[in-house]
């Protein structure tokens, strides 16, 4: 077997795009200055470069570029906008809903809320891991103020029909966050569109650095409110204080602008490969797809190798990185939350997650299906 590294972890990280580091390298050294200097010329480029970016992020998803909020990336995002609504609206109400898919830097972050006297209600999905749309309008209280619906899971790739979540929830006069970390370069993002109130998004799974990220505030229609959790310097308009990572924030605008332009083709391309090493790793037998097979993220696959312990085949094939879930997860024994909730925990520790990119190639994907076929075949025939 050849020693070298087969990438299929995509949905963990992403390599940045040499275009983006090309863009992102003057401001570490030539163009220093801090953003927030307004005295001098090396302030004023610093600046005018962050809202550049600022205007990439909003073409992205549609949108006006000061409704984009710089943070360190989407765990922070995601904490600004629950934990910052939720302070706003506690005269509305106190109850938050969320699915029980959603990564757990929503659950997290719903779960510290509920601590400190929000009223939290997870609300399950089906074996596709989608969301019964009738319990949810059930469910929408006349005091509550948030629900938590994510755009792609990060697991299996299942995409939620968002824009019919949002019909239900603004007709309950309640607002949605979604957390699009794992959709926003990879499919068409529109928040004017599919109603969304506020989405997180990261630099770093879409080619662009570690470090930076983005929250979408809707600023009419309604006016969203969302009180600030780090305060300091009053920089981003007061609602997330701190100097201003200029390399980073340049690096995610030219990381959703390479992505606006070529999206597309990358996912044409990706769901090729992806459906090719789908088909191929069924033909194994005993073999099943976790999620939706027609409402999911063009490079993402998540199956489960029935009566195969996923450590152990992961083990043995060193050169090819591949996941049984979340990064943020990895290191924790507890089965897939994801899949527990799909109601597949049989599956949980036999199930492997397969992510693509734009720099991945049908070579390497050919080497994977020969690979693990081989080795799925010897640990089958030892049991």
């Amino acid at each position: 077997m050849s020693n070298k590294l087969i990438y299929l972890d995509y949905n963990a990280t992403t390599p940045v795009d040499k275009r983006v580091l090309d863009a992102m390298l003057p401001y570490f050294s030539d163009k220093f200055g801090n953003a927030s200097s307004h005295t001098h010329a090396a302030g004023w480029t610093a600046n005018r470069a962050v809202e550049e970016a600022r205007a990439q992020v909003s073409n992205l998803i549609n949108c006006d570029p000061q409704e984009i909020i710089f943070t360190s990336g989407a765990t922070e995002a995601v904490s600004l906008a629950i934990t910052g609504v939720y302070k706003s609206y506690t005269t509305k109400g106190r109850h938050i809903l969320a699915f029980a898919t959603e990564h757990n830097a929503v659950l997290d972050n719903c779960k510290y809320v509920g601590e400190r006297g929000g009223q939290i209600d997870i609300l399950p999905v089906d074996s596709e891991g989608l969301p019964d749309l009738e319990q949810l309008e059930r469910s929408i209280r006349a005091d509550t103020v948030l629900v938590c619906a994510m755009y792609a899971n990060n697991e299996t790739g299942t995409i939620f029909p968002i824009k019919k979540i949002a019909e239900i929830v603004h007709a309950k006069k309640s607002l949605l966050f979604c957390d699009a970390t794992q959709a926003a370069g990879k499919v068409l993002l529109d928040v004017q569109e599919e109603g969304i109130d506020l989405m997180s998004i990261s630099a770093h799974k879409m080619y662009g650095p570690k470090g930076a990220g983005a929250l979408y505030i809707r600023r009419k229609d309604p006016r969203v409110k969302v009180t600030p959790q780090i305060h300091g310097g009053g920089q981003e308009r007061g609602i997330r204080s701190g100097t201003l990572n200029v390399p980073g924030i340049v690096g995610l605008g030219k990381a959703c602008a390479i992505a606006g332009a070529e999206m597309w083709d990358d996912a044409e391309g990706l769901s090729v490969l992806r459906t090719f090493l789908e088909q191929s790793l069924l033909d194994l037998g005993n073999v099943f797809v976790n999620g939706s097979q027609k409402h999911r993220l063009p490079h993402v696959t998540n199956l489960a190798f029935a009566g195969i312990q996923a450590d152990r085949l992961i083990a043995q094939l060193p050169n090819i990185a591949m996941a049984m879930g979340s990064a943020c997860t990895s290191a924790l024994p507890e089965p897939s939350h994801v899949l527990k909730a799909m109601g597949r925990e049989q599956y949980a520790n036999s199930s492997i997650r397969f992510s693509l990119g734009k720099y991945t190639t049908k070579e390497e994907i050919e080497t994977v299906i020969s690979q693990l076929s081989e080795v799925v075949r010897k640990m089958r025939s030892e049991t």
